[in-house]
């Protein structure tokens, strides 16, 4: 991080850069996604804001194309402290060969952990920031008088809002005042337990053609800090409706029966032949929902090998 006066902190959720377009996206998906990390990089710059990337910065973790991996090296001018979430790692750690790794050895990127925590001065106030990556685990306290202390994380937290996914229950851990978590795309409301506050600001962009994303607003967290402590904002970031962004799913008259929602699949096919096959993966889900576990399983595994 360059040194500097800073007056808070801003938190950037899942990034989900790609080369190539994911989902139903009709836009040029690539140079929308890297637009709005840019507008967020340039946000904390002209704010004296500390930006944090809370993972998942790459969609796919390998085989992203040279021109997005340069543009980002260009688009970073100091290091950026980040996570890596779980869609930046091929294997459950970062790895050499995932592109992330690449921004580390370059020095563009520093990766937060409990032993390599940020500490810099907010707003004239000590401030300590460390991070748990993807499948690293939460601390139980720690121990930093008299600094603020925030952790990010990128983990599959139950709060409100996301109880049904979630595996983590929030707890209190004496030392933080507060764990920002990425991963989970839906912005929710805070949640407390005891002293420390559970945040969940959402992802920057917008992958799924589905309901939540209709109603979502992308937006990144702002955290100022303040004589009394600390206070939090939503910053929205500049984006196009919906309908602009994702195909239309095709709908057929009538679907009353197997047959006909069968068909009506084959006519998504037709009509979006997307480049990454998403319209693929969803026919399959729709319709092995009959077979058996064992069948399931195997066709699950076919098509992870053509996608």
């Amino acid at each position: 991080m360059a040194k500097k006066q800073y007056s808070g902190l801003f938190f950037i959720g899942d990034q989900h850069l790609a080369s190539r377009v994911p989902g139903f996206r009709k836009d040029h998906y690539p140079t929308t996604a890297l637009s709005k990390l840019r507008w967020c990089l340039e946000y904390a710059n002209k704010n004296d804001l500390v930006p944090i990337l809370l993972g998942d910065l790459f969609h796919w973790p390998r085989d992203n194309a040279n021109w997005l991996v340069g543009d980002i090296i260009a688009m970073i001018k100091n290091p950026v402290l980040a996570i890596a979430g779980n869609h930046d790692c091929y294997e459950n750690d970062l790895g050499d060969d995932d592109s992330l790794m690449l921004l580390v050895k370059a020095g563009k990127i520093q990766i937060l952990t409990e032993k390599s925590p940020w500490h810099g001065v907010v707003n004239e106030k000590n401030v300590v920031i460390g991070g748990a990556s993807f499948k690293e685990s939460l601390p139980t306290k720690y121990d930093a008088e008299g600094s603020l202390v925030f952790w990010v994380a990128h983990h599959e937290i139950r709060v409100p809002g996301y109880l049904d996914g979630g595996n983590i229950t929030p707890y209190d851990i004496p030392g933080v005042d507060a764990v920002i978590n990425g991963h989970i795309h839906r912005q929710l409301k805070p949640f407390e337990k005891g002293t420390t506050a559970w945040l969940t600001p959402g992802s920057i962009v917008r992958i799924r053609r589905d309901d939540a994303n209709k109603a979502k607003k992308p937006a990144a967290l702002r955290i100022d800090v303040t004589e009394k402590g600390w206070e939090t904002s939503t910053i929205e970031i500049p984006h196009k409706p919906y309908e602009e962004v994702f195909y239309e799913q095709v709908v057929e008259e009538n679907p009353e029966n197997d047959e006909s929602l069968f068909v009506k699949g084959l006519a998504e096919l037709e009509a979006r032949r997307t480049e990454t096959g998403e319209g693929i993966r969803d026919f399959v889900e729709d319709n092995i929902k009959g077979c058996s576990k064992d069948v399931a399983r195997e066709i699950h595994k076919l098509l992870e090998e053509v996608l």
